[in-house]
């Protein structure tokens, strides 16, 4: 490889661990609490495969989490919250008339495989 060139790789996360996980009944319940816990600013939540969900991953700010990260590929997120959405949404309206944004991320592999776990776990 000559001095200007740069090498390229992909090495996704091996294992996500989720530390706390809470299943809102629809929508519009998990729509309010990402407005509630967002202050009024405009908040988002993802979807794939029916499923909507927002998480927090812990950041790599201490040397423990930082070796997590770049020795194992070990990931934590410490809150995921879910809602079943079989049809994707652009947006949802919550009684209280705010509305939160969707984005549909169905592409991302990482999150395709963390929907299949939660629909393991609901059906167990």
């Amino acid at each position: 490889m000559s001095k200007n060139e740069i090498a390229v790789t992909y090495e996704p996360f091996k294992e996500i661990v989720i530390m706390e996980k809470t299943r809102f009944n629809t929508p519009e319940e998990i729509a309010r609490f990402t407005s509630v816990i967002a202050g009024g600013k405009l908040a988002g939540l993802y979807w794939v495969d029916g499923i909507v969900f927002l998480y927090f991953p812990l950041t790599a700010s201490t040397a423990a989490v930082a070796k997590e990260l770049l020795e194992k590929r070990r990931v934590y997120w410490t809150f995921l919250g879910y809602a079943p959405m079989p049809k994707y949404m652009q947006t949802i309206e919550t009684k209280e008339k705010m509305i939160v944004p969707v984005v549909d991320i169905s592409s991302d592999v990482i999150l395709q495989t963390v929907v299949r776990w939660l629909k393991n776990q609901n059906s167990t």
